[in-house]
């Protein structure tokens, strides 16, 4: 399984290429709001050794480091993309993190993207949605349309509400971007009515500026997932295609 250090890569982005990573939770733990059957960081119970998450000035000081390095390199940084393992923004300093972040990204690599890659528990949280509208690319996930869908391919932790997730990321008006896995397992399929259509309306009422459609690329801690081919999504996704939605499909 994948585990990341507080700053990590470059690496190459299927959708932000360059990609200069930052994890806000433990250096060789896992600590996320959901347990994805998909996740290359595998389940959250074998990722419970280590628990601390790194503060704001940890963050600060590597994060300075690594830009310095790569500018001296002349490496390109085409994106600064907080990812790593598990969900960025219930690190409790995320706000003051976003905000320092965003002054050294104007320092060092001013036309690098800042991106945020959330599953978008956290969004109904002033302070957490005033920092999403900070940076460039806030990228939220929803996998699909019900509680009970998402409870078979996301495993959310207790309280979790797809509606109030809704509601909440109404609040970009738009201007953010929408992520969604589309896999087949023994009990869920991206490509059914079920999951489609109600994931589709969804998308309709959001009208995010993007579509971040994806398939798995990686080993998943979930044995016997299926993948889908560019192909297959485009056909899936053709009502929205049509509708002249932004939708980008990856492989």
């Amino acid at each position: 399984m994948v585990r990341e250090e507080t700053v990590f890569g470059p690496i190459f982005s299927r959708r932000l290429g360059s990609s200069l990573g930052i994890n806000l939770l433990p250096v060789n733990g896992k600590i996320c709001t959901f347990d994805c059957i998909y996740c290359e960081c595998g389940w959250n119970k074998d990722g419970r050794d280590d628990t601390r998450l790194p503060c704001a000035a940890e963050v600060r000081k590597a994060l300075e480091s690594k830009l310095k390095q790569l500018v001296a390199d002349g490496t390109p940084v085409d994106s600064i993309t907080f990812s790593g393992d598990g969900e960025s923004t219930i690190n409790p300093e995320f706000p003051k993190i976003i905000d320092d972040t965003l002054v050294l990204r104007d320092q060092y690599y001013p036309s690098a993207k800042v991106s945020v890659l959330s599953n978008a528990t956290q969004v109904h949280r002033p302070e957490i949605f005033a920092a999403l509208r900070k940076v460039d690319n806030p990228i939220m996930k929803i996998d699909a349309p019900t509680n009970e869908l998402i409870e078979k391919i996301n495993k959310p932790a207790p309280g979790y509400d797809v509606n109030r997730v809704v509601e909440a990321l109404k609040q970009f008006k738009g201007d953010f971007i929408l992520q969604t896995m589309f896999l087949k397992s023994k009990d869920f399929d991206s490509s059914s009515p079920a999951v489609l259509d109600g994931w589709m309306d969804i998308v309709r009422l959001l009208k995010p500026r993007e579509i971040m459609a994806y398939t798995i690329d990686r080993p998943t801690p979930e044995e016997g997932l299926q993948k889908f081919t560019v192909e297959e999504m485009t056909t899936f996704l053709n009502p929205l295609i049509q509708e002249n939605f932004n939708v980008q499909i990856k492989g």
